[in-house]
């Protein structure tokens, strides 16, 4: 195993903020640009999220969706329908007031998240009950006017997909609502290697406009929060606002049901730092877009060529460094790129007919004969994908605390990072008073509670819920 952790990477348990600004560079997956708050995603961070597309599209048109374009710009007499969308978030959109030399007539937001636009199409496109359900998604770019920029997590232009559909009933549309958030959490727990807590947001934290939003919510390594998605039940509110209307069966006017549901490139923050560490990026196999990096030392081209061969046929992408780097400099390499694993063909290996695999996730290396590589390859790149997903889970269970007073609750948050798992009373008051106390915010709400008191008031408790800090 090399415990010699790369000179490019502050050491994770020094300085978390800047070891993960470091592998993000290192391992060459974003750059930073003129544009201030936004960030150049390089093609192998492109093709990490190329990859994380492909698997989620496919289980979206699974379930019957089908995707559209929407325009990027939104006029603010549109924009402006439904109040308590434009309240939340009104902070962070950005305003076009003119275009070419001419000041437009009305300005313009460059999109924040497209509900309105949806709106304004389905008015027109729904009729009847036979054009329900309506089930759409869009991949596209979106701009929030964050303040504080991080590469993944937080940017002024994001990449992301969101799917908006209409229901005839409130049935169908929780139905929908739940089911997209368990397509989610699938995605990240089966290929992401995310352990994830799913529920239901306060309140305070849902959504603006919607009647319930429901999170995706995942631990990082240093025991802070990141929301990995949202599922959204918007009700008939939207529908209402915009007066979106269809015959039913009985030929009587009705008002549809609406859902919307996102996620973003910040699903790659969470994998570097969920599981990354000094030596760099470590990808969960079914993610990656290389799974094999094979580093060739001496004259080995008759062996290379026959595992090459192979792994074609079994469709397991690779690379081949023939760069004339020194092997330490080309196994570094393969680290801080997180390649689930590396092949070392040596001359003098093979002269006992083997090879040398590594794993990322371990840096366990074994000696195995070149004839059966390719074989091996195929089960530990399903070892180490259950593997990931069951190392995260331990580290993230290890870092979640029970409360049963407020007493109780401070000293864990003063000491602790981590997810603190309580009874709630429900009330707004107590969900203020616990943040302004310990910064620690919502997570999520997981079931109904009714013989426990609340661990801030003291009154009868209406929920378990999870807190925590967040990125």
């Amino acid at each position: 195993m090399n415990d010699k952790k790369n000179e490019k990477i502050t050491s994770r348990d020094v300085d978390f903020a800047k070891w993960y600004t470091d592998v993000c560079k290192a391992a060459d997956l974003v750059d930073y640009s003129s544009v201030k708050g936004s960030m150049i995603i390089r093609p192998y961070g492109y093709a990490i999220w190329e990859n994380i597309v492909s698997v989620l599209d496919k289980m979206f048109k699974a379930t019957g969706h089908v995707n559209v374009q929407m325009p990027m710009f939104i006029p603010e007499s549109l924009f402006n329908i439904e109040k308590d969308h434009v309240e939340g978030f009104a902070p962070e959109v950005a305003w076009v007031t003119q275009g070419g030399n001419e000041k437009l007539e009305e300005r313009m937001i460059v999109r924040p998240t497209s509900e309105v636009l949806f709106c304004e199409h389905f008015k027109k496109i729904i009729k009847s009950y036979r054009d329900l359900p309506l089930l759409y998604n869009q991949w596209c770019t979106i701009v929030r006017w964050e303040k504080e920029t991080r590469p993944f997590l937080r940017s002024r232009e994001i990449l992301w997909q969101e799917g908006h559909t209409m229901h005839a009933t409130k049935e169908e549309a929780m139905e929908e609502t739940l089911r997209m958030l368990n397509v989610y959490r699938d995605l990240q727990e089966n290929y992401l290697a995310l352990p994830v807590i799913v529920g239901k947001k306060t309140e305070k934290e849902k959504f603006a406009g919607a009647e319930a939003s429901y999170t995706v919510e995942a631990m990082m390594w240093d025991g802070i929060a990141l929301q990995n998605g949202t599922s959204h039940y918007f009700g008939d509110g939207f529908a209402k606002a915009f007066n979106i209307q269809f015959l039913n069966k009985n030929n009587e006017l009705e008002t549809p049901y609406q859902t919307s549901w996102g996620v973003t490139t910040r699903m790659i923050g969470s994998i570097i730092m969920v599981h990354g560490d000094d030596h760099g990026l470590v990808l969960p196999p079914k993610i990656a877009p290389v799974k094999v990096a094979i580093i060739p030392i001496g004259e080995v081209d008759e062996v290379l060529d026959k595992i090459i061969e192979e792994l074609k046929t079994k469709d397991i992408s690779f690379t081949v460094d023939k760069t004339d780097k020194s092997p330490g400099y080309k196994f570094a390499e393969a680290e801080v790129k997180g390649y689930p694993i590396r092949l070392e063909v040596g001359k003098r290996d093979l002269e006992h007919e083997e090879v040398t695999i590594v794993r990322r996730d371990t840096l366990e290396k074994s000696k195995i004969r070149w004839e059966d590589a390719v074989s091996r390859i195929e089960e530990l790149l399903e070892e180490i994908q259950k593997d990931m997903l069951e190392k995260a889970r331990k580290r993230r269970d290890s870092m979640i605390y029970d409360a049963k007073d407020y007493d109780e609750f401070l000293e864990i948050a003063k000491n602790k990072n981590g997810f603190i798992k309580t009874a709630w009373c429900g009330n707004e008051a107590c969900e203020n008073k616990i943040k302004e106390d310990t910064t620690y915010k919502s997570r999520c709400i997981i079931e109904e509670c009714h013989d426990e008191n609340c661990v801030c008031c003291g009154k009868k408790a209406q929920y378990k819920i999870y807190w925590g800090k967040q990125y």
